[in-house]
């Protein structure tokens, strides 16, 4: 059923992203209010998926943990990504499009994760 769903954003997700989610009525959680910053992304995918979030991250390396997740069959909601090249190519109000597209969808994460890349 489409909807959106709540978010959890790790430390390299552009402030004005952020505010501009929030100030559009998403649930967002940032990492840095609930880890100390620097927190490894397996603990915070990890938190994730057992508090029912989205995983929100532009750092690549952070994209291998779903896809060994989906490997060993353990469950989580989903996760949003992009490479950072695309973060300077896209305005927030791009990125808030997208988001609104996916929310929009009957099964946004029936694959697990969903990139997000300019138009």
């Amino acid at each position: 059923m489409p909807g959106r769903f709540p978010l959890l954003t790790d430390e390299h997700i552009r402030q004005p992203l952020i505010k501009a989610l929030i100030s559009d009525g998403w649930d967002v959680l940032r990492a840095v209010d609930a880890f100390p910053e620097g927190t490894d992304d397996e603990i915070l995918f990890e938190y994730a998926a057992r508090t029912g979030r989205v995983f929100v991250s532009c750092d690549e390396p952070a994209q291998k943990i779903p896809r060994r997740w989906l490997r060993e069959g353990r469950p989580f909601r989903g996760m949003i990504c992009w490479p950072l090249r695309h973060h300077r190519r896209m305005s927030e109000r791009d990125f808030l499009r997208a988001f609104e597209d996916l929310a929009n969808e009957e099964e946004p994460f029936a694959w697990g994760v969903r990139h997000i890349t300019p138009k």
